[in-house]
């Protein structure tokens, strides 16, 4: 009746015994990849936003002050022209592409929304 049972392990403690199996490289490689894609979906989506609030901000701005307009548009098209260069770097692809020339867009939008409207 003296004996001691010993109590089982539990299993969120490491178990030095058991030790954890070595990670396969291509897991690892999976694991980069889809930590790279989440950041450059967080990025565009951040840039996205930050864009479309410099262009309404542009038209909150009274339209006497037309160069802070054009200022805060072109501010948006630099930020979201920043953030596809940050998702090229993030995904180690050249930093030079069309997808540059997309920053454009946002711009143009930003223009006829605030002055030609």
């Amino acid at each position: 009746m003296s004996e001691q049972q010993s109590t089982p392990r539990r299993r969120h403690l490491m178990d030095p015994n058991a030790p954890r199996k070595v990670a396969d490289p291509k897991d690892l490689e999976r694991l980069h990849r889809v930590q790279r894609r989440v950041a450059s979906v967080l990025i565009v989506t951040t840039l996205i936003h930050l864009t479309a609030g410099l262009i309404l901000a542009a038209d909150a701005v009274s339209d006497d002050k037309r160069g802070a307009q054009i200022g805060l548009i072109l501010l948006g098209g630099a930020f979201y022209a920043v953030g596809i260069g940050a998702v090229r770097a993030i995904n180690k692809k050249p930093l030079l592409t069309w997808w540059l020339l997309t920053s454009l867009i946002p711009v143009a939008a930003g223009l006829w929304w605030v002055i030609l409207r």
